[in-house]
């Protein structure tokens, strides 16, 4: 689809660096441009043409095997206890601003959401712990829309200050999310009206009547009369189902290519889901050019991180707070030296191995005989193999 309706998403809409590149790479992700390999079956002869993936992180092809790589970095790191599912939304009335101001925006809503729940955590009233945590950035909502949002996946307890014992939360009931959702709203809002008087916020076309501070600050009072949405889960079992709790959510993009059910005469139809309905899925079907410019709203700023650690998964602190924790939750394991980074691979194991362990799918497996697949033979970026090189070869002839 983009590579059928990209130029006319050009003509209508202005592409920034960072839109042009994912609409590239998206149309010659899995294709001869690229690239790619040969896998040639030892036992039958079958040849395969796999092509090199663009690994765009808003590509909905590429995200698979990163998902599986990720998580596998990250088991070592999750802790024998309940953990709960915490989601911070900002309110609509801010989209605009957020549009033009991604960076920014995005920014401020991790530091509040963060900022929120280690504050609390902390609070002996609640906690009185220091909790871990990671956080995940969504920006869009089921007809990609513009919808910005932190999944956050948070330790059910947490390293009582003196770092000597682990304080566990309730079993049912994580943090208040009112008191969550005012301090979220006064965080974001303080952090927000700062940017505004340092000049940090791009103001123009639907948001420029925002450089005027009488129409700031009712913004600003509109804002604070509104109750902010923070939303949190009973709390759910241990490390595996963690393990498969944040494959969900950690490499999605605006949406996934199972969700596209029709692609014909310049309308794309998919499937969305209507919570006003019990979640009931449903179709909606948009025009071409308006599903891309929906889709290029959730293009992320080069080089923004959208998956966050806190609290004792931070980075400084994987090898001391959340050591200690593990060694107070763990004590009969045999100790380590340092809990694995995320670069770490001492096994050196592939994205197809990881993908396996993650899916239970084995793309490496010949679909003719079930023998293994073996890459032989490198395509050069840019030059199709319509025909099999000289050695390779050829399926056995049948007796």
């Amino acid at each position: 689809m983009v590579r059928a309706h990209g130029d006319d998403y050009r003509r209508a809409h202005w592409t920034s660096a960072a839109r042009e590149r994912v609409l590239r790479d998206i149309s010659n992700c899995r294709t001869a441009a690229l690239g790619g390999h040969l896998d040639v079956c030892d036992d039958c002869g079958l040849v395969r043409i796999s092509y090199n993936s663009c690994r765009n992180r808003h590509c909905p092809k590429c995200q698979g095997p990163r998902r599986a790589e990720w998580i596998a970095q990250r088991l070592k790191r999750l802790l024998p206890v309940l953990y709960s599912h915490v989601v911070f939304t900002i309110p609509d009335d801010l989209n605009p601003l957020a549009i033009g101001n991604k960076r920014v925006v995005y920014k401020i809503l991790f530091a509040a959401a963060s900022e929120t729940l280690k504050q609390i955590a902390r609070d002996p009233k609640h906690l009185g712990a220091e909790i871990a945590f990671t956080a995940v950035l969504h920006t869009w909502g089921q007809n990609m829309t513009l919808h910005p949002h932190l999944h956050c996946v948070v330790t059910g307890g947490g390293l009582a200050p003196d770092g000597k014992r682990w304080v566990s939360g309730r079993e049912r009931y994580f943090l208040p999310v009112k008191v969550l959702g005012k301090l979220f709203r006064g965080k974001f809002l303080d952090a927000l009206h700062r940017a505004w008087k340092k000049r940090e916020l791009a103001l123009g076309g639907s948001t420029a009547e925002l450089s005027d501070p009488v129409a700031w600050s009712a913004l600003k009072d509109r804002l604070y009369r509104k109750n902010w949405v923070v939303y949190a889960k009973r709390p759910f079992g241990g490390p595996e189902q963690v393990f498969s709790y944040l494959g969900r959510y950690t490499h999605r993009v605006a949406i996934s290519n199972h969700r596209i059910v029709d692609f014909a005469d310049r309308k794309v139809t998919f499937t969305v889901k209507d919570y006003r309905d019990g979640a009931q899925k449903k179709r909606m079907t948009l025009d071409a050019v308006e599903f891309l410019r929906r889709f290029m709203l959730h293009v992320l700023p080069r080089g923004f991180v959208r998956i966050r650690h806190y609290g004792l998964c931070a980075g400084p602190n994987v090898n001391t707070k959340l050591a200690a924790a593990k060694k107070l939750l763990e004590p009969n394991e045999p100790s380590e030296t340092a809990i694995a980074t995320e670069t770490e691979d001492p096994n050196h194991i592939t994205w197809w191995e990881r993908f396996r362990d993650l899916t239970g799918i084995d793309v490496m497996v010949c679909s003719r005989c079930g023998g293994r697949l073996v890459r032989r033979y490198i395509l050069t970026a840019g030059s199709p193999a319509t025909t099999m090189p000289p050695n390779a070869r050829a399926p056995p002839v049948a007796a």
